[in-house]
């Protein structure tokens, strides 16, 4: 895409995150998006197909960028452990400084079409990968417990980010959801560890 339609592109999934979190997918119309973009209702459609194509782009968009950051942090570390930190430290602070995005993530999704939650769960299975690439580093490395059931565990470690993250949104944000990184690592770490 060249870099005005691109810029125009990100715009319109920035106003979809806006208009999505603030009024649930269901109620967020595209005219609704269009205006909080700053361009015609006409515009969206030549940009996605449909409401539907706009979630699942936002997904891509902000979940791809979130997994290239883990990506380029965990090349930065030293062993599995240190990445497993980074992994959770990026997620839970990266939602706590885009409400909105967490707010679309663990609370509109659920509340989507199947098909559409199967779109989205491609885009999430990336992320699943990348958590289970690190626990087996972190059996090669002796670190982690070589008779993890690693599928498993990649769900669970995931999951229980996915959770505190919820809870975090349900209970009003009234705590820093940065400042569970370390509650949280230490849990995995107890249960991996070899």
């Amino acid at each position: 895409m060249a870099s005005k339609k691109m810029e125009k592109y990100n715009l319109i999934l920035d106003a979809a995150l806006k208009v999505i979190a603030e009024n649930g997918y269901h109620n967020a119309q595209v005219s609704r998006i269009a205006k909080e973009a700053g361009v015609a209702d006409g515009t969206i459609y030549l940009y996605f197909k449909n409401k539907e194509d706009i979630l699942i782009s936002l997904f891509q968009k902000k979940l791809g960028d979130l997994v290239a950051q883990f990506h380029s942090s965990i090349n930065e570390t030293d062993s599995a452990d240190e990445a497993l930190r980074k992994i959770c430290e990026i997620h839970y602070t990266m939602l706590e400084q885009n409400v909105d995005l967490a707010f679309v993530t663990q609370i509109e999704l659920r509340q989507s079409s199947l098909e559409l939650r199967k779109e989205i769960g491609l885009v999430v299975k990336t992320y699943i990968e990348l958590i289970e690439k690190v626990l087996r580093q972190g059996i090669e490395e002796g670190i982690f417990r070589a008779n993890l059931d690693v599928k498993l565990t990649r769900l669970l470690v995931f999951g229980s980010m996915d959770e505190v993250v919820t809870s975090w949104l349900i209970a009003g944000r009234k705590y820093s959801l940065a400042a569970q990184v370390d509650k949280t690592v230490e849990f995995f770490i107890q249960g991996l560890k070899a």
